[in-house]
């Protein structure tokens, strides 16, 4: 079983004992998550696509940790000009294990 949700203003395509980097919630680590922006669900052939999200759908999940990701140098230059800036940045995210999925 799977299913599509949303968070942040991107999708991610989850199963049961995936771990990925969600956009930062205020959340303790070890604690349980709910995710009720569920875009579809699958299940072999059975599939439930929502307009825009499915009803009574849950993607359970528990956190693992908060963390900061690799930075990301930004670098702009105009050539002849003698302009130059330099500039990097460091997104949060929150680590989360997927436990569940309820249709």
């Amino acid at each position: 079983m799977y299913a599509v949700i949303e968070n942040g203003g991107k999708q991610y395509r989850v199963a049961v004992g995936d771990k990925l980097r969600l956009e930062k919630m205020e959340l303790e680590e070890g604690s349980e998550l709910a995710i009720d922006r569920v875009l579809m669900v699958g299940n072999g052939a059975d599939i439930k696509i929502g307009t825009p999200h499915v009803d009574g759908a849950i993607v359970k999940g528990t956190v693992l940790a908060q963390g900061r990701a690799a930075k990301v140098q930004i670098f702009k230059m105009r050539r002849r000009k003698h302009y130059r800036k330099q500039q990097g940045h460091r997104q949060y995210f929150t680590e989360v294990r997927i436990t569940g999925i309820e249709a």
